[in-house]
């Protein structure tokens, strides 16, 4: 999938104006927040309880929480979970750990997808068209960006595109843009992430400023063709 996304990213573009109102953090999936956290004595095997912490919780844990869970600061943390991730290249390890925007999650390596099918169910694939692809860029590169920028940049709506982008979880609302009307203002998650292969937005390729032009210029080409047909 990183190929197909590849192909319209060249050089990045500022993001949207309006900041996008925040919800207080509250405690998930059994993980304390920031307010709940107590000081902890160095555990004595650290990386023995990372990766417990980060097979049992299934999902992404951020930084801090798993400093906090071994007691150490996130600078050391960062370089016993580097060091970890180290290790789990070696050929003969089937699971790895990734790096999600400041948070970490353990999984199995792409390339032992093969031999995971053989036992469980297949897993429901998207298919990304050009159309959602489009959008997809504009919400990557631009965002917080709102329903009504997008359909300013590719010339027709976007309400489709953006219900399947949010349906595939690789965008979704980040909160109201203060202005007339309130508008949804919408950026990419953590999947959008984990899907294309990077650590964070600031490894996403260079978008050329020319390229939006290039999206309405499409989106007109194919109303023109579904008009003829």
């Amino acid at each position: 999938m990183n190929s197909e996304f590849d192909h319209i990213l060249d050089e990045v573009l500022p993001v949207a104006s309006g900041e996008p109102e925040t919800e207080p953090e509250t405690e998930q999936d059994g993980v304390q927040t920031e307010s709940q956290e107590e000081t902890i004595a160095p555990v004595e095997h650290p990386e023995a309880v990372l990766e417990v912490v980060l097979f049992s919780m299934g999902h992404s844990v951020g930084l801090k929480k798993l400093a906090m869970t071994i007691g150490r600061e996130p600078e050391e943390t960062q370089s016993i979970l580097n060091k970890m991730i180290e290790n789990y290249q070696s050929q003969d390890r089937g699971i790895t750990i990734i790096e999600l925007d400041g948070s970490f999650q353990m999984c199995t390596k792409n390339e032992m997808y093969e031999h995971l099918v053989r036992i469980t169910k297949v897993p429901k694939n998207y298919v990304l068209t050009d159309t959602l692809l489009e959008t997809l860029s504009i919400v990557a590169y631009k965002q917080p960006v709102t329903r009504l920028e997008i359909e300013k940049i590719r010339g027709v709506s976007c309400d489709h595109a953006v219900n399947k982008l949010i349906e595939y979880n690789l965008i979704m609302e980040l909160g109201r843009l203060d202005a007339p009307g309130r508008p949804l203002l919408f950026g990419t998650t953590e999947e959008f992430l984990r899907a294309f292969g990077v650590k964070s937005l600031d490894d996403l390729p260079l978008l050329r400023q020319d390229r939006f032009e290039d999206f309405k210029r499409e989106a007109e080409e194919e109303i023109q063709l579904k008009l003829d047909i």
